[in-house]
Formats: structure tokens, sequence, C-alpha cells
């Protein structure tokens, strides 16, 4: 009886430490974090990653950056191959090398398989706080029999002792990691020819912000290096490649002004764009973001003679002709959009996202001859973008403009399995199959939607 009672105790205090790297990776998945979707800044992200990813000897296509709606500066890996990076970082970045610099840091992380071996080590670690554990609660249940009360205090310290010497293992072991990553990608860095400054200015404004904070925390208890000791092993690496002066190319540089100007335009309040960026900024990036902002408060007839400024002055840039289109589709002019979407994906081929806005516009006329066109949009897009609910959405409202109204449940039935409504997925999937050709294609697909819901 006192056995189980210890054992019960020992386990629930070894999955407590356990749990130290991933109540914060369960919690952002419960809540949803809002993640952005931008044909723009996935193709910068891609370009920034591409040389990083090959001098890790990993397949670019394979590791994917996802882009959250958040202010803070931040970066973390989660999930295998996939990197997660804050708006915050973006706007907040003067210059594309300092951006450049966490996306190294991160991939420094996957490369060295930080997260199957900090797992591997907290499962160890555990060990020694299940060890610990047990002399405790046996002291503690000895001492209760015994009517000894210091004997059963004591027995309380070694579990407590035991614990924390558990956490500043496993911390210690998550520092050693940081500071890995930092020689990870200024190796990186170096082997793409590109200066490690970026990553050294941006850690050196984190270490000065944090410093007040950190004033009598002890460098123990911390999952990161101390600042003060990071900046200073990073700014000898850094300053130690023959790159480190390097700047950034003037057309990167531009391109960065713009995903910045593009972000302020979409995620803050028209005042705070136009405080920003006043008329007598007449930039590409300060046009950019004060035509966003106009269309988004409804202005769609002047943000679209700012936007043609735009093209007039750079027609090679897709996103120009992009913003129209959405522009004049999100201002209910969808016939009027589908000319500078149509244009950008003569730019764009690959873009599954821009096809799924052109497909939008397309079934926004409605006209049945512009509903086959957008079916054809969406099964390019499909190629790229096979998991994003809003493209089966729209394939379910093309499919009904033509009147294919099995095809259409079908398309709804997966819509709802890629939001994670699995109730419609499993009653959508079974109308389509009642109607659906017996072993067509179609019909297995609705078949493994089912099975997929009912398996999870």
């Amino acid at each position: 009886m006192t056995w189980r009672r210890i054992t019960g105790l020992v386990c629930a205090t070894s999955f407590a430490i356990a749990s130290l790297v991933g109540p914060a990776f369960a919690q952002a998945k419960r809540s949803g974090p809002s993640l952005i979707r931008d044909a723009e800044i996935e193709s910068l992200m891609r370009l920034y990653t591409k040389p990083i990813f090959q001098a890790a000897g990993l397949n670019p296509g394979s590791v994917h950056v996802y882009l959250i709606n958040d202010p803070r500066i931040n970066a973390f890996v989660a999930g295998g191959q996939r990197i997660f990076i804050n708006t915050g970082l973006l706007t907040q970045a003067k210059t594309p090398n300092e951006v450049i610099g966490v996306l190294a840091h991160e991939t420094g992380h996957i490369s060295g398989g930080h997260l199957a071996r900090m797992q591997n080590e907290i499962d160890r670690k555990s060990t020694i706080a299940i060890i610990g554990m047990l002399l405790g609660a046996a002291a503690v249940a000895g001492g209760a029999v015994a009517g000894e009360g210091e004997l059963a205090q004591a027995g309380g310290g070694i579990m407590m002792g035991a614990q924390g010497l558990t956490q500043r293992l496993v911390l210690s072991y998550a520092r050693a990691m940081e500071a890995s990553a930092d020689q990870a990608a200024i190796k990186f860095l170096t082997a793409t020819g590109q200066s490690g400054k970026g990553m050294l200015t941006l850690f050196q404004k984190l270490a000065t912000q944090s410093m007040a904070s950190l004033r009598d925390v002890s460098p123990y208890v911390m999952s990161h290096p101390m600042p003060l000791d990071r900046i200073r092993n990073l700014e000898v690496e850094a300053k130690a490649s023959k790159y480190f002066d390097t700047p950034d190319k003037p057309e990167i540089m531009m391109r960065h002004k713009l995903m910045q100007a593009k972000l302020v335009g979409f995620l803050q309040p028209m005042q705070t764009v136009f405080q920003r960026y006043p008329t007598s900024d007449t930039s590409l990036p300060g046009r950019y973001a004060r035509a966003i902002a106009m269309f988004r408060s409804g202005d769609t007839r002047n943000a679209v003679k700012v936007i043609d400024t735009l093209i007039r002055d750079l027609p090679s840039d897709p996103y120009f002709h992009e913003l129209k289109g959405q522009a004049l589709l999100e201002g209910g002019q969808p016939a009027q959009a589908v000319a500078p979407l149509r244009q950008t994906i003569k730019m764009l081929p690959n873009s599954g996202l821009i096809r799924i806005m052109l497909a939008q516009a397309l079934l926004g006329t409605e006209n049945r001859a512009n509903a086959q066109a957008a079916l054809s949009e969406l099964r390019l897009a499909r190629k790229t973008e096979d998991d994003t609910p809003a493209l089966y959405q729209l394939m379910a409202m093309a499919y009904g403009q033509i009147g294919d109204i099995p095809r259409a449940d079908l398309a709804t039935a997966e819509a709802a399995y890629y939001r994670g409504d699995k109730k419609l997925a499993e009653e959508k999937a079974k109308v389509a199959m009642r109607t659906l050709k017996r072993g067509s294609p179609d019909w297995l697909r609705a078949n493994d939607i089912l099975n997929f819901v009912n398996r999870e």
C-alpha cells in the first residue's frame, strides 16, 4: 500500500520534469497561433534560407519556414524541420543579414538534431530524478512510520534537491545547444560568403533589452547562455570571418524594406502606417505601405492609383501586380482583379497562393466559364498547397457553380478535414461516396478521408 503511493508520487514528479521543454509548443498548438501566408514573404524566406540549408547539408525543399503574427522578436524550431519566425523579428530587423543570421542559428538546431537530442537528454536526466524521488519518498515514508519528523523533512529535501538538480542539468544541456547553434550559424554564413555581423547586432540588441531583468538571475537556471558571455563568444567567431564587413546587396535590401512595409501596412492601424510612412515618403516601401492601408480601409480607388505608380516605376516586381489584384478583389471588383492576377501568374507560374487568389477572383464573377477556369487554377495550385483548406473551399464553390454536386461535397469534405472539422469531413465524405462512381479516383479519395477521420 505504501509502496504504491510512493511510486505514484514518483511518476507524477518525473512527468513534470520531462515536460520542461514541451508545454510551450503544446500551448501554442491549443491556442492556435496566427500563421500568416504571403507569397512575397515566403519567397524572400526561401531566398534567405536556400544557401544556408545547402551549406548545412539539408534539402531546402524539406525545411519549411512559417510566419507567426507576433510583434516580439523571436524564432524557434519545432516539429522536426520547421522554423517559426515572428513578424516582430522581420519588422524590427534593420537589415536582411540580421534575419539571415537568426535563420542560420535555427538551422544549426536542425542540422545538429537538437530537438531529438534534448528529448533523449531529458529522458536520461529524469532517471536521476526518479532515483532521487524514490530515496526521498522512502525517507518520508520511513520517517512518518517511525514518528521522526526530522527524517520525513529530510526526505522532502532530497526530493526537491533531485528535482532542482535535474532541471539544472537539462538547462545546462540547453545552453550548450544554443552555443552550438551559434557556432554552426557562423560556419554556414561563412560558407555562403555572408557576414555574421547582423546576427551579432541583433543578439546585442536583445542582450541590452534583457540586462535589467537578468541582473539577479543565476546562469544555471537559464536555457540560453548569459547575454554578455554569448555576445563575447559570438563576436570572436563572427569577426574571424573574412566576410564580416560584407554588406547586403542593394536589391535584397529593397526587398527587405518592401517586406517590412507590407507587414506594417497589413498588421498596423492606418494611423500607425501613415506615421511610419508619411505622404512625404515617396519611396517604393512608403507607397507600398500606404496603398495597403488605403484598400484595407475601403479606399480602393486611391489605393489602385498608388499601386499603378509602383507598377510604373518597377514593372518587374510581380507582387505589385498581385497587390492590385488583391485590392480590386477585396474592394468588390473581382472581374477587374483577374487581369493583374493573371499577369502575376505569368511572372510567378509556380505560386500556388496566387493561383488560389486568381481562382477566387474568377469565381467572384459568377460566370460558369470562369468557374471552369478557376478549377484549372486550383488543380495547379494543389501541387504546392495540397493541405490548404481555402483551396478546397473554392473548389467546392466552383463545382457548385457548374452543377457538379458530388465533387462539391468531396471538396467540402477535404476542406473540413484540413481545418480539423472531423464531423463535417466524415459527413460530407459519406455523402460524396453515395453519389460518386464506386472505385473511381474521387470515390477513393472520399473513402481515404473517411478512413483518416476514423483513425485519428
